[in-house]
């Protein structure tokens, strides 16, 4: 593992924000930050991308506060952004926070403490979805469940220890400038991707269960179903570009969305035929059926009866706009 520099009780701390279209919550989001009980100088850099809903006007009023710069971010791409936050930080140390998330209090210490103890290049938690509106509760229970994500630790949570990826991160600039930043081919998947470049640099990437940062899923089928395409499509984009990342986790979605979608259409044209054989076929999509109902029925304590009647749509969503996104690919 790379050593770095040690780090100073109560170093300075640059917060980074990408900011695109966010100007209903962009006051409350800064506000959340400069406010998050942290006894160290803070810093607040916005980069924002061409909005329009008023939020560069949004970004201006609130840079009249000395603590709070902006940026512009001509492409609007999420890498783009976070490069020129990093670019015009004043400090050392790099907090990545989202323009709609409201930082927990607190969250800036415990994260340059886990810098501190670890000698970490990057330390992160876990988003926690959270939503009360049926879909949008279905939805939030699925993406923190093994059923819905997989068992990644910045999703589910679990022991503080290594990690492949983290939430959002808190950086050493020194790492960060040595890997090469943040890689803007990535519009989706540039976390996990960076921080795959951390890791095979020999920097230490370090999970901290207690940095939980609140997530507003999505609350209608086409949106889920889009994000959920979008992210199969750029995971195979870093599989793609790094191919020793592969691993079952990965390719489970698209194998059970070829298996559905070939195993119902031979199956209905097995019955439509009188193919027993081809018939035979529509054991795949009823036995993914099958399966959804066992995790809905798992999770339907965490949900309730409202939330849990649209589990099975939110979970084939899940997978099989995932699944069907890595068979299109980002090209």
């Amino acid at each position: 593992m790379i050593e770095l520099s040690p780090l100073s009780a109560r170093v300075p701390v640059s917060v980074v924000v990408p900011v695109l279209n966010e100007a209903a919550h962009l006051a409350s989001a800064v506000e959340a930050i400069l406010h998050n009980g942290y006894d160290g100088e803070m810093q607040v850099v916005l980069a924002v991308g061409p909005s329009d809903d008023g939020t560069e006007q949004v970004a201006a009023h609130l840079a009249d506060d000395p603590r709070v710069v902006v940026v512009p971010n001509p492409s609007g791409k999420t890498p783009d952004g976070l490069n020129a936050a990093i670019a015009a930080a004043r400090h050392d140390l790099i907090v990545r926070m989202d323009g709609h998330a409201q930082m927990p209090r607190g969250y800036v210490a415990l994260a340059v403490d886990a810098l501190r103890e670890t000698g970490a290049a990057n330390v992160g938690g876990r988003m926690v979805p959270t939503a009360t509106e049926p879909f949008a509760r279905a939805v939030a229970v699925a993406m923190s469940s093994v059923w819905g994500l997989g068992g990644a630790g910045h999703r589910q949570g679990g022991t503080a220890g290594r990690a492949e990826s983290v939430y959002l991160g808190a950086f050493r600039r020194e790492a960060l400038e040595d890997v090469g930043m943040y890689d803007s081919h990535y519009v989706r998947a540039q976390d996990w991707e960076l921080n795959y470049r951390l890791r095979e640099a020999g920097y230490l990437v370090w999970f901290v269960p207690q940095m939980q940062v609140p997530y507003t899923p999505r609350s209608t089928w086409k949106a889920l179903a889009r994000q959920f395409y979008l992210t199969g499509q750029w995971r195979r984009e870093v599989i793609t570009r790094h191919p020793d990342t592969r691993s079952a986790r990965y390719l489970a979605a698209p194998v059970v969305a070829v298996a559905v979608i070939v195993g119902a259409l031979v199956g209905l044209l097995g019955l439509a035929t009188g193919s027993a054989f081809a018939t035979a076929f529509l054991i795949a999509p009823f036995g993914y059926l099958a399966g959804v109902l066992v995790a809905t029925a798992t999770l339907w304590p965490r949900t309730g009866w409202r939330a849990g009647l649209r589990m099975p749509l939110v979970l084939g969503t899940m997978h099989l706009g995932w699944g069907l996104g890595f068979l299109r690919s980002a090209r």
